[in-house]
């Protein structure tokens, strides 16, 4: 019996989802729910989850307030050294997290820069800031592609039409271009703040992986990983894929009233 190419690829989609959503639901269903509330319950997880939520706004935020005009700029505009500033913010989504937290340690633990910021008080390396430098700079790259892929789909014309009618530059991208690629921002962020909750490796290696200091909740996971205690872990992931799943459920619904 042949089996066509369509039914293949439609097989091949439904296996390996289904063995997805088992890999997942292991995570609920393996531990007692006892050993998960305890989990939830303790300091060490309260304040992982408190330090998760507040340093990816705020990464979240900045990332924002950046890769707009980065995104704009890369859409709209021609200027030397383009594909080369295109190039580099991809870089970041090609190698690992470990790499970046790496070459982030060197520059703001070594350089000129590290030292200069240091000599005004701001300390980078092994502290709470540097969290957030580290998510800053591992979700960047990814909104900056979604917003400039937002700005690629809108028509030049509707700007043109807005400068003919009297608006300025600044004027039309705020009255203009921003409604118009208001969906894009919206998925950019939501996009961003799920990045920046599961930024591990460059935050490791940045931050650190102190207790009750840097402890995010990728960080709880590896800790607890490292100490043998499965069910902490085990709690780590859950809320991860618990605020991920909110995320993208706040997409949907968002994307669901639009249409």
């Amino acid at each position: 019996m042949r089996v066509s190419f369509k039914s293949f690829c439609i097989f091949l989609s439904f296996l390996f989802t289904f063995l997805l959503f088992l890999a997942i639901a292991s995570l609920f269903l393996v531990p007692h729910p006892s050993e998960i509330l305890s989990a939830l319950k303790t300091e060490e997880m309260i304040y992982s989850l408190k330090l998760s939520i507040l340093t990816s706004s705020i990464s979240t935020f900045l990332v924002m307030l950046l890769s707009i005009p980065i995104g704009y700029a890369l859409s709209r505009h021609s200027f030397p050294g383009k594909s080369i500033v295109k190039s580099i913010l991809d870089l970041p989504m090609a190698f690992p997290e470990l790499v970046l937290g790496l070459a982030l340690l060197l520059l703001f633990g070594q350089s000129f820069i590290g030292r200069s910021l240091e000599s005004f008080g701001i300390k980078i390396v092994f502290t709470k800031l540097g969290i957030v430098v580290a998510q800053f700079f591992t979700a960047l790259p990814y909104a900056v592609r979604v917003i400039y892929s937002t700005f690629e789909e809108i028509n030049p014309r509707y700007e043109l039409v807005s400068r003919s009618l009297g608006y300025g530059e600044l004027g039309t991208f705020f009255n203009v271009s921003l409604p118009l690629a208001k969906n894009g921002l919206f998925a950019s962020t939501i996009i961003t703040f799920a990045r920046c909750m599961g930024a591990f490796g460059a935050v490791l290696i940045l931050a650190g992986g102190s207790y009750m200091n840097t402890e995010i909740l990728p960080i709880t996971l590896y800790l607890n990983i490292s100490y043998g205690n499965l069910g902490m872990a085990i709690t780590s992931g859950i809320l991860l894929i618990v605020i991920s799943f909110i995320a993208i459920l706040v997409f949907e619904k968002f994307e669901g009233n639009k249409r």
